[in-house]
């Protein structure tokens, strides 16, 4: 991160008491632990002043810690600090406008401006990243609670450090931050990893029903029906989608899921090789150029998005020979 933009994020930090740091909606790791980890470095790091980690709780991410609960009438000129996203309309737990000063850290493409300060950076592979990069460049507290949320949505983010938009810098911000705290990185695993037989035996559904066509597009709707036979949630195919990024036959794949509570279709689209943003940003959604999502309440564009990453499979194929 620039040295100018760290030295104008801690002023901002510095001249408010109360601080709020929110994310996106439906939160996955690397959103929830770099709001716990940016809270509980400022709050060690400044005692003094209130600091809250926003948002809807979500269950499964408890163990990463536990978010705050606010009255934002009771706030005195308060920072607004947002993580993971690029648009003002997917912020979780605040009212944005009610907020003067704001500072937006993001690692995808830009959508929005939001503040005075914006740190948008596509080439890290998490939130968490930049996170790290301005604590440890700022002198801020680091320990090994702090250390821990921010190596959990790197890992996360960057599946084990396997996807392309992996930079060779986060190993040395890694290497800092263990080096400093004695972090014990390998039993953070399963907190990641670990999971119920029914998952496990939801995963080999995919497999055993993902369909492919002929350019390489692999894609599963899936029912609530089936999500109930496995008892899992229709957040479970997301956390999964990963998994398949090795399978030789597939360019893109994507699970379309059904969430009951909110009434919405959602897609969660992946790549390796094709720019599948383009098309999510068609259908109102958005993301990274090879990992995006796509939220809908008419059933009937499933079919089009399908039609159109199928278009983009091919044009792939003929434009490299594969």
């Amino acid at each position: 991160m620039d040295k100018g933009l760290i030295k104008k994020i801690i002023k901002q930090i510095k001249s408010h008491n109360d601080i709020v740091i929110a994310r996106h909606i439906s939160p996955d790791p690397d959103a929830i632990c770099s709001q716990l980890a940016l809270r509980d470095s400022i709050r060690k790091t400044f005692p003094h002043k209130n600091v809250y980690a926003v948002g809807a709780t979500v269950s499964k991410f408890k163990k990463f810690g536990q978010l705050d609960k606010i009255d934002e009438t009771k706030l005195n000129n308060p920072l607004l600090i947002v993580l993971d996203l690029p648009n003002i309309l997917r912020i979780d737990g605040v009212d944005f406008v009610s907020y003067k000063d704001v500072i937006k850290i993001d690692h995808h493409p830009f959508e929005e401006k939001m503040g005075e300060i914006e740190v948008v950076d596509e080439k890290a592979c998490s939130t968490c990243e930049l996170i790290g990069d301005l604590i440890i460049n700022s002198k801020m507290v680091l320990d090994e609670e702090v250390a821990k949320n921010i190596f959990l949505g790197i890992v996360s983010d960057s599946d084990r450090f396997l996807l392309s938009y992996t930079r060779k810098e986060v190993f040395k911000l890694v290497y800092e931050m263990v080096k400093k705290t004695n972090l014990d990185f390998q039993n953070l695993y399963p907190m990641l990893y670990e999971r119920p037989l029914a998952e496990v035996k939801f995963h080999g559904y995919l497999a055993e029903n993902i369909k492919l066509t002929e350019h390489g597009l692999g894609y599963l709707i899936i029912d609530m029906d089936v999500l109930k036979k496995y008892g899992v949630d229709s957040a479970t195919p997301s956390n999964m989608i990963n998994d398949f990024n090795y399978i030789k036959e597939l360019l893109v794949w994507v699970f379309v899921t059904y969430d009951e509570r909110n009434e919405l279709y959602k897609f969660n689209i992946r790549s390796r090789g094709p720019i599948v943003n383009e098309v999510a940003a068609k259908y109102n959604g958005g993301g990274h150029k090879f990992a995006c999502g796509i939220k809908t309440t008419d059933k009937r564009e499933i079919e089009n998005v399908l039609k159109d990453l199928d278009k983009v499979c091919k044009k792939f194929k003929e434009e490299n020979n594969c």
